[in-house]
């Protein structure tokens, strides 16, 4: 290992294996697993997430927290390194890889253990936009090849919060967090000099941290809204819609509904929040509760389980099965993709947010209680103009400046006026 620290290492090159893996168990007690190249559970990891556990983060956050762990504890073993005595050199190295080089290429399970020599190169689809490139409908871009900057900022934030864990533990042999703070943010107690008046500025950065564009919600305009609803298939993918675009509830809280929970008399539909898990009621458009009732109608005489206590939505076909996310994210996704486009049912919340927001009306009080918002402040982005309405008022501008230039020039004054009176007249308005 003292060899591994003289000499530099050949980043250029450097493949991350994939070895190990991030396991679900199905057990409450510990959703998540991270497993070592013979089976072995890392130790290390499994303490973190029970204390995770216990500050009452959701399975989903150790799910999320585990990939970045993987991700680590893969670089360790490939270059031979306990994780106790990573150093900050070989956190350097690895934030430098992530920020170079090429995304590994996940191997199918069907070639899993071959030789690569044996694996066909998959040939490319035809009119598939190239990896980062925006798409021409939305203008988001395609996922690119290497590490997007979001994704090298929640991994330097998760591995240096949880070797903080491991020293305030003393755990190991730990003598330094491998992953430390700014220099200039080091010493001192962050926003120390604020102004109450201002917004709370993030002072207690990482120094591998990377620089996070502020990301822009995108809506789905109104016209293709109209066309993509049109290419459902199924009353329960238009009730599905209806329900994410009026509520403005996250896709996976809408699938966490019962069929108690619809409420067409009152309006509202139930559903359990992503980050408090408290229940929650959400008004909702009448059309929604029109299209789920064609829904379960036509569920229900093909066998779909019924009772109060019953998940609200099902699978189309037999056996039937609760909904999952990954279902309903495939449908929306192929209903898209008929237009070329690249939204995500996300943006659906986006969608609803921006409607809600654009109402004056509407408080923004009542927007942030419906969205479940901890804070007033997130509502301020969805405040400015989105992409689509600075493109047509660019484009307004560029059509009025061209109407002017085609306008006819004004007559001249009639030969019985006299000129010099009428320029007083006018102020000298007259060509």
């Amino acid at each position: 290992m003292s060899g591994a620290r003289t000499r530099e290492r050949d980043l250029k090159n450097f493949v991350l294996p994939e070895i190990g893996r991030l396991e679900a168990t199905g057990d409450v007690w510990e959703p998540y697993r991270l497993v070592d190249p013979v089976g072995q559970c890392v130790e290390p990891v499994a303490i973190y997430f029970k204390d995770l556990l216990a500050a009452a983060s959701p399975a989903t956050t150790l799910y999320s927290y585990g990939n970045d762990l993987l991700r680590w504890w893969r670089f360790l073993w490939a270059q031979g390194l306990e994780w106790d005595r990573a150093l900050r050199e070989d956190a350097r190295d690895f934030t430098l890889w992530m920020q170079l080089a090429d995304k590994p290429v996940r191997v199918h399970w069907r070639h899993r253990g071959k030789d690569p020599s044996e694996i066909p190169t998959p040939k490319p689809r035809v009119g598939r936009l190239a990896p980062g490139s925006p798409n021409p409908v939305t203008g988001k871009p395609t996922i690119g090849k290497k590490y997007a900057p979001s994704t090298r900022a929640h991994f330097e934030s998760v591995l240096r919060t949880f070797y903080d864990f491991h020293l305030d533990r003393g755990s190991g042999q730990l003598l330094v967090n491998p992953f430390p703070l700014d220099r200039r943010r080091r010493n001192g107690r962050p926003n120390a000099h604020h102004n109450p008046a201002d917004e709370f500025r993030h002072e207690r950065t990482g120094r591998y941290r990377p620089k996070v564009p502020e990301r822009i919600p995108r809506r789905i305009p109104d016209d293709k809204y109209t066309e993509v609803f049109a290419g459902l298939r199924s009353h329960r993918d238009r009730a599905l819609l209806a329900f994410w675009v009026s509520t403005g509830a996250r896709a996976s809280e809408l699938l966490t509904s019962t069929q108690r929970d619809a409420l067409p008399g009152q309006q509202v539909i139930g559903v359990i929040r992503k980050g408090t898990q408290d229940y929650q009621q959400l008004p909702a458009s009448p059309d929604a509760f029109v299209w789920l009732r064609l829904y379960q109608e036509e569920a229900w005489r093909k066998g779909v389980p019924r009772g109060r206590n019953q998940p609200l939505w099902w699978t189309l076909r037999l056996p039937w099965r609760p909904l999952k996310y990954h279902a309903a994210r495939a449908m929306f996704t192929r209903a898209v993709e008929l237009l070329g486009a690249n939204w995500t049912l996300h943006d659906l919340r986006h969608t609803a947010t921006y409607r809600m927001t654009e109402d004056p009306s509407m408080s923004l009080v009542y927007v942030q209680h419906i969205l479940g918002h901890k804070d007033q402040s997130t509502l301020q982005k969805y405040l400015r103009p989105s992409r689509d309405e600075v493109i047509s008022a660019g484009l307004a501008h560029h059509a009025r400046q061209e109407a002017k230039k085609a306008a006819p020039p004004p007559a001249p004054p009639a030969p019985a006026y006299n000129e010099d009176s009428l320029n007083t007249l006018f102020g000298g308005l007259l060509p």
